[in-house]
């Protein structure tokens, strides 16, 4: 997308913005400093940058690079919303090395299902919450 690039270089997060945009989400207003921290260590991150390489965007993802993955925290900061910066976004995460052989790609969310339908993602069951890829072939 002009004017912004996407990394998973973990040395560029800003991470006061990112704890910021995610404690006042919806799904992670318990999250301590520490605990942001942590899943930060534990995740591959991608992060949304401005041309001034200014943070406006960021999620994370759990995986063991085969058989699942568990997409979390997609965010797009205030004020670069409404931009397509998120579809982009989702398309970057999905297309990545690390991604793009997964069997089972799974991910939460109370009000984005939309956004997610259009990559290939399908409710599970009936959950109103989790959202699939499943390309898992059983015999």
């Amino acid at each position: 997308m002009i004017g912004y690039t996407i990394s998973k270089d973990k040395n560029l997060l800003q991470f006061d913005k990112i704890h910021k945009a995610i404690k006042t989400s919806y799904w992670g207003g318990y999250r301590t400093e520490q605990q942001t921290k942590t899943t930060i260590e534990n995740t591959i991150c991608f992060g949304v940058y401005n041309d001034a390489m200014e943070q406006v965007g960021f999620a994370r993802v759990l995986t063991d690079q085969v058989v699942f993955a568990y997409v979390m925290d997609v965010i797009i900061f205030d004020g670069y919303q409404g931009k397509g910066l998120g579809k982009w976004l989702v398309a970057h995460i999905l297309e990545d090395d690390s991604l793009k052989n997964v069997l089972t790609i799974s991910l939460k969310t109370k009000d984005a299902h939309k956004l997610y339908e259009k990559y290939g993602f399908k409710s599970v069951g009936n959950s109103e919450l989790w959202m699939a890829i499943d390309k898992t072939k059983l015999d």
